[in-house]
């Protein structure tokens, strides 16, 4: 039951993945974000060759606010392969390729050129 549940799980993240249309913009394509406020922390282990989905909480176009990946993770241990709106939220999904421990650090910006931060999230993964 318990495996069953994992590639459940696994499955539902790839079509997540394959279906995304969107594409949080390359770090080096936008605005360093500045100093960040201090923000809520999740922490879970998974294995390489799985994937990882963070949601983040969607917000109104009318607000400008988007979220952005606010500080370089180790992309020897997590590739970013999708972005996509799910429901009220925006899911952004990592392949995980290799073993160690990264932060995934979020930011909620005025638009994707604007340096402060309003909101931060934080998730650390673990791979083994």
């Amino acid at each position: 039951m318990q495996r069953l549940l994992l590639t459940t799980f696994k499955s539902t993240l790839a079509a997540i993945a394959g279906a995304a249309v969107l594409a949080i913009p390359a770090l080096a394509d936008s605005t360093p974000v500045g100093p960040l406020p201090k923000s809520p922390s999740s922490t879970f282990s998974t294995h390489r060759g799985w994937f990882v989905a963070v949601a983040l909480p969607r917000q109104a176009k009318s607000s400008g606010l988007v979220w952005r990946i606010a500080r370089p993770f180790n992309s020897d241990i997590l590739h970013q392969v999708s972005e996509a709106d799910v429901g009220k939220n925006v899911v952004v999904v990592f392949n995980v390729s290799g073993t160690g421990t990264t932060s995934i650090i979020f930011a909620l910006t005025k638009g994707d050129s604007s340096p402060k931060a309003i909101r931060a999230i934080t998730t650390v993964v673990r791979v083994t």
